[in-house]
């Protein structure tokens, strides 16, 4: 998606985003930890700022994912995983909030949509950002 598309979604501006390469580093890394030679997918959290239409993604973590392949409609995402994880970023960081996601794959898929979802219940004008590496 991009990012004419993501601003007119949340109804924000957004003119820029910068996603500094730990970041990248990090999202591959998780990858091949958990997911290389296999169809899996691997989903994470973005953290960084937002102001004045620029977004600046400056850390990320992953999360336990896990997704049924014969039921689109099955999923799990560790919610307790992603609140612990979130607190302990904020005590190093407390200016950093959740900007976006990632996912891992080819394309997204529809339980993408399931899974925004989920976090704008943590952000309501959370941007769907979605590296795509």
């Amino acid at each position: 998606m991009d990012v004419v598309k993501a601003a007119q979604l949340s109804g924000r501006t957004l003119e820029k985003v910068m996603m500094h390469p730990l970041v990248l580093l990090s999202i591959v890394d998780h990858y091949n930890r958990v997911a290389r030679d296999t169809r899996n997918r691997v989903v994470g959290v973005l953290l960084g700022t937002s102001s004045r239409g620029v977004v600046d993604v400056t850390n990320s973590y992953a999360v336990p994912f896990e997704e049924d392949d014969k039921d689109p409609r099955i999923w799990f995402l560790d919610h307790n995983y992603h609140e612990s994880m979130f607190s302990m970023f904020k005590r190093i960081k407390a200016k950093e909030h959740v900007v976006g996601w990632y996912n891992t794959g080819p394309k997204l898929k529809e339980k993408g949509l399931d899974v925004h979802a989920l976090f704008t219940k943590y952000d309501s004008a959370l941007q769907p950002l979605f590296p795509w590496i």
